[in-house]
């Protein structure tokens, strides 16, 4: 096998025998293999408030990172304000726009909960700060997803610091990489990866950009890399190509392999525009990258071929500039791409090995907002929307709509499923949905 994911190697039965195999799980941002899809979960094709809503529990605070399932507790992080209001300097960055100021001091915060019945099991403070920076109406201080690997939980709050805990909330190590400069202020927003006892963590910045690996044990820095780089918000993925991990990395100038052992740079690819979002998604020998701000952007390559500079090189087996994902990501799943045109109402879906559209794109009609990356289980793909909308859709060639839900909330984080359940947070609430079952 030439490529296969492997950002989680703690495949095995971790703690009590109740516990699943990681691909079972939620361990990480876009899933077990991260691109989307729970391949063994099946949860429901409808909800309503008074229906298949298991429980759902009010947040404190505010927080958009998506939350991460391992065995019966789901962990997530979110940004809670005390005290008196602060005066803010009006320093803003060039271009900023459409921006909250950080009027307050925030707890940022890590809980864990029983996801079976919702309860908070324990919730943990790493940090108290006013935050440096603004954030975008639209976005949070609480924004990157956590990962665990069934034995720690890891945690970036970005310019807050990068946290590991152990799954009972105990702090085990911290690093301090110092504060970004985000373009236009718009807040931070990359997810740390993890392969073995390698953390991954991205810090493209208008300041001095770099990649650097830890030790996931002990926090200690492997390697740090420079990178040539602007801000970008998406999350690397970790991937095997011929048997040796590699980190890829979608960005505004390039997107890079690098090789996992020493950071050493394996190749680069330019193509994509400024404000790169949408994190790359991979199988099959193929890596996928995309994105729509000064203009719009997709391509495939292959990792087998992938070596020094190969733009515009046959590396890059098909290309796509019209209809591309801006801030949701795309999902892979059964050899087709399904994404959304920028961050807007209309999803196209193509064949991923040659980029031959089955459909697209095509207008969802019920969501026009939609940040949320979409979800692949069952056979099916769900879209959650900004609105409160959430459309379940037939995975496939063809467009088909299965189930329209409602819930009086707004999703900006991504949807995930486990089991039979389906997990969305919402501004308002973190919402369990899973089927009723009689007697219950």
């Amino acid at each position: 096998m030439i490529h296969k994911i492997v950002l989680l190697c703690c495949a095995a039965l971790v703690g009590n025998s109740e516990e699943l195999p990681a691909d079972h799980q939620w361990p990480q941002w876009r899933g077990p293999h991260g691109n989307g899809v729970a391949p063994h979960a099946d949860p429901p094709l409808q909800w309503t408030e008074n229906r298949n809503i298991l429980w759902k529990l009010a947040l404190p605070g505010h927080g958009l990172s998506t939350p991460v399932v391992w065995g019966e507790r789901l962990f997530v992080t979110t940004a809670v304000p005390f005290g008196e209001a602060i005066h803010v300097a009006e320093t803003h960055a060039d271009g900023a726009h459409d921006n909250l100021d950080p009027t307050h001091r925030l707890h940022f915060v890590v809980l864990a909960i029983n996801r079976r019945d919702g309860r908070i099991l324990w919730q943990k403070t790493v940090r108290d700060e006013q935050p440096h920076e603004g954030a975008h109406v639209t976005a949070s201080w609480a924004s990157p997803s956590p990962v665990t690997d069934g034995k720690r939980l890891y945690v970036s709050f970005g310019s807050r610091g990068i946290y590991c805990l152990d799954l009972d909330g105990k702090l085990l190590w911290e690093k301090d990489f110092g504060d970004m400069q985000i373009r236009h202020e718009h807040g931070e927003g990359s997810s740390p990866a993890l392969y073995g006892n390698t953390l991954i963590v991205n810090w493209d910045h208008q300041g001095a950009s770099f990649l650097a690996a830890l030790d996931s044990r002990t926090g200690e820095q492997r390697w740090q890399v420079a990178r040539d780089e602007i801000t970008s918000w998406s999350t690397p993925l970790v991937v095997e190509v011929a048997g040796k991990p590699q980190v890829i990395v979608s960005a505004s100038r390039r997107v890079c392999g690098y090789d996992l052992s020493d950071g050493k740079l394996i190749w680069e690819c330019a193509g994509l525009s400024r404000n790169v979002v949408a994190s790359p998604v991979a199988a099959d020998g193929m890596v996928y990258v995309a994105n729509s701000y000064d203009w719009q952007a997709m391509m495939a390559i292959r990792l087998a071929d992938a070596k020094g500079d190969i733009t515009a090189s046959p590396a890059v087996v098909w290309t796509l500039d019209r209809h591309t994902p801006y801030v949701p990501s795309p999902l892979l799943y059964d050899g087709k791409l399904y994404f959304i045109r920028h961050s807007q109402g209309f999803l196209s879906c193509l064949d991923a090995k040659t980029g031959k559209p089955f459909y697209g794109p095509q207008r969802l009609k019920v969501i026009s907002d939609l940040f949320a990356s979409p979800l692949g289980a069952a056979g099916r793909i769900y879209l959650a929307g900004r609105g409160g909308t959430v459309l379940v859709l037939k995975a496939g060639p063809t467009f088909q709509v299965l189930a329209q839900n409602e819930l009086p909330d707004s999703f900006t984080a991504s949807p995930l499923a486990v089991d039979k359940a389906l997990y969305l947070r919402g501004k308002r609430f973190l919402y369990c949905i899973q089927r009723d079952e009689p007697g219950k």
